[in-house]
């Protein structure tokens, strides 16, 4: 009898096996890397192509080179060369100090200080300094008889390629009737750009790599600023070695300096017809083989393009294969296929752009917007999907950032009264605040506390905890001390000051914003479970401000932008920029969140805010993020790829331009950031794959090695 049920066990076991679905096959990635690499066949000044390696990117128009920069800056997207350590400084001659800038705000029972005037002399010096310095230009110029810039209309003939599965960008044109072809990569080692240039136009004599080395950026010009070329004796240009085949040039502006070095196969040629440009071109022959690698201190040394070419490749590779893909190809939905496009060439650009431990400025290292210094309350969307996406090495460098510049944060909280480390909002390499309205944003307060959860889930052991403990206590000791006790109503309360991430709101009276009640209470809790998972009490001044939070303001059952101004829903002026309230429930897991206001507030956002006025590009993904939350998917993708809506396009190289703003990156990571939940889950959503798309089988999801966001 024992063996007749074991025989029959057995069959049961066979045959279940047989019946039993097979593993699911993985996404292939180069596929779907492949499908999306761009190619152009025309000029297209808001589409340069770049290539880079997080800290160092070389943007370039349809030569393969920065030939064009007038007409792709006066047209669309600046082509530059720009290295995120590259800084420079203008003098100081009245020793102007942060404190110059103050304005006094009186709130609480207290005054204080904030660094708020920005259009006095002191606010404007603090402001524009230190900003990002450009490396040289390289383009290419016709010499000999013909000897001129090459303009548009020189060209035909283009097909630009750029392979994002090896990072290399392939780049072919006619220029005098004669092709012109150039393959270019960056190491991921070293801030070197490697070229390979063929053309006979080369042994003819007719054409040149042209150098050029600027001043930096004329500031007078906010946003996208030209390179400054009007004063060449305000710096200086000097050559440290030259031979056959190599050149070492230093570049110095008061005090600020970098090293360029220039190395070939082969034996160059090498012209130097003004103080700071050269001229290089193969010695003999039709071929350009070169490196040229730059150094914030001493001399890079000289590489080898070939090496390059293998590194780059070795690296792209390491990313596509690592951490999550998502693959769409089987969607009859026809906007999957743009959806697929828009997060391939997201991934790419992050890779290239944000992968610095210094956080990126909204336009990466493509152009220069905000002097070239990060706003922290960007930090979340640039950094929280790589997490998310399974490659946290890339978050846990932006969190390096806020562990090195503590010191700076904790004598910020101290200045202003508080306990802990209170962020900056707009700031440099150095951590200093920037004047403006920056220092009363607190929306970026809890970021680093967040993003260390993150890391924790990527990696949820003692030497996370250990490693980011005294970044997250300080961080949310700032966050308890910044609330204040209305014993009337028997609460505490946030602000004022303070300015709300939905930035159209008086400061000075500001008060219970909904999203940022909502991240105040999340942080405060995650820091709590954070000194449990140390073997710690829970701190019971944070327990108790977190439990007496006062609760998210609504108004006729929707949820309103700040108590102390609660017209979101009765004044249309107040129905513009950032609905930020909706991400209490999307962003974040909805701490005092009423989901049924939530769903009524996500409802009367779709349909009466003014998206006309004033929307960013991460507003869409946030949207997005609400109603997959809300378990409404097809309002996440709709919203997610609204086309009715202004700065929510993204160009050929997947860039998503907003107005006055060719690059802005915020988008980007958000939209990587709202995919990444939509496929790979949320805590608490609904149980089958891709919760955040539809389940009607227009959407075919395959989805893997996502992080779920909390």
């Amino acid at each position: 009898m024992t063996r007749r049920y074991l025989a029959c066990v057995s069959l049961l076991v066979t045959l279940a096996s047989a019946n039993a679905a097979p593993p699911p096959q993985p996404i292939d990635r180069y596929a779907v890397v492949t499908r999306h690499n761009p190619h152009l066949q025309a000029i297209d000044p808001m589409a340069p192509l770049s290539v880079g390696n997080g800290r160092f990117v070389f943007t370039a128009d349809v030569t393969g080179l920065q030939t064009l920069p007038d007409h792709y800056w006066s047209k669309g997207t600046p082509i530059e060369t720009q290295a995120r350590w590259s800084w420079h400084q203008n003098p100081n001659p009245n020793g102007y100090k942060l404190a110059d800038a103050n304005r006094d705000f009186t709130a609480h029972g207290r005054t204080v200080g904030y660094p708020t005037n920005a259009n006095t002399p002191a606010g404007q010096w603090l402001r524009e300094n230190p900003h990002i310095q450009p490396l040289p230009q390289i383009g290419f110029v016709l010499t000999g008889a013909d000897a001129r810039p090459i303009a548009s209309a020189d060209l035909t003939g283009i097909d630009q390629r750029l392979d994002m599965w090896k990072g290399q960008l392939h780049s072919r044109v006619q220029l005098l009737g004669q092709p012109v072809s150039v393959t270019s990569a960056v190491s991921p080692d070293s801030d070197t750009l490697a070229l390979r240039i063929q053309s006979p136009l080369f042994a003819s004599g007719r054409v040149a790599v042209r150098i050029a080395l600027p001043l930096g950026y004329d500031l007078r010009v906010k946003h996208n600023p030209p390179l400054d070329w009007r004063t060449p004796d305000a710096h200086s240009t000097v050559v440290l070695e030259q031979t056959g085949d190599k050149l070492v040039v230093e570049h110095e502006r008061d005090g600020s300096r970098y090293a360029m070095t220039l190395a070939s196969t082969a034996a160059l040629k090498i012209a130097h017809p003004q103080t700071h440009v050269f001229e290089i071109a193969p010695k003999a022959g039709e071929t350009l083989d070169v490196t040229v690698s730059f150094a914030q201190a001493g001399v890079a040394p000289a590489q080898n393009s070939a090496n390059v070419f293998e590194a780059s490749n070795a690296y792209f590779l390491a990313y596509w294969k690592s951490g999550a893909a998502v693959d769409f190809s089987g969607s009859t939905d026809p906007r999957a296929h743009e959806l697929e496009r828009r997060v391939v060439l997201s991934q790419y650009l992050a890779a290239i752009q944000l992968g610095d431990d210094l956080p990126a400025q909204e336009s990466g290292l493509t152009t220069a917007t905000w002097y070239g210094k990060h706003h922290t309350e960007m930090v979340w969307w640039h950094t929280a999907h790589f997490a998310l996406w399974g490659r946290p090495a890339y978050t846990a460098r932006t969190l390096s950032w806020y562990q090195r510049t503590l010191p700076a944060a904790r004598a910020v909280a101290a200045e202003r009264g508080l306990q802990g480390a209170r962020w900056m909002k707009m700031t440099g390499p150095e951590g200093r605040e920037s004047p403006g309205g920056n220092p009363l944003i607190v929306w970026n307060q809890p970021h680093p506390i967040h993003l260390a959860e993150l890391l924790y889930r990527a990696d949820p052991s003692p030497a996370t905890l250990a490693r980011y403990r005294e970044l997250v206590f300080e961080t949310a000791q700032a966050m308890s001390s910044m609330l204040y006790w209305e014993s009337e109503r028997k609460r505490y309360v946030l602000g004022p000051p303070l300015w709300i991430a939905q930035e159209i709101y008086d400061q000075s009276t500001s008060m219970n914003p909904t999203y940022e009640l909502s991240y105040w209470a999340r942080g405060l809790e995650i820091a709590q479970q954070w000194r449990e998972r140390l073997g710690l009490p829970r701190d019971p001044d944070w327990e108790d401000k977190r439990t007496h939070l006062s609760a998210l303001p609504q108004k006729d059952g929707k949820y309103v932008a700040v108590e102390s101004h609660p017209d979101t829903w009765d004044n249309v002026e107040s129905r513009h920029d950032h609905p930020s309230f909706l991400m209490a429930l999307g962003q974040l897991p909805g701490d005092g969140v009423d989901r049924a206001v939530m769903r009524r507030t996500l409802d009367a956002v779709l349909t009466k805010w003014d998206w006309a006025t004033k929307i960013w590009g991460w507003d869409y993904p946030m949207i997005a993020m609400t109603a997959a939350r809300l378990e409404a998917p097809e309002l996440a993708v709709k919203v997610l790829l609204k086309s009715d809506g202004p700065n929510n396009g993204y160009t050929q190289a997947g860039h998503n331009p907003n107005k006055g703003l060719p690059v802005y990156l915020p988008g980007n990571g958000a939209l990587l950031a709202a995919v990444a939940m939509m496929a790979g889950g949320w805590d608490g959503a609904p149980a089958r794959p891709a919760p955040g798309f539809p389940n009607d089988g227009s959407w075919v999801v395959r989805a893997e090695g996502f992080q779920r966001l909390p």
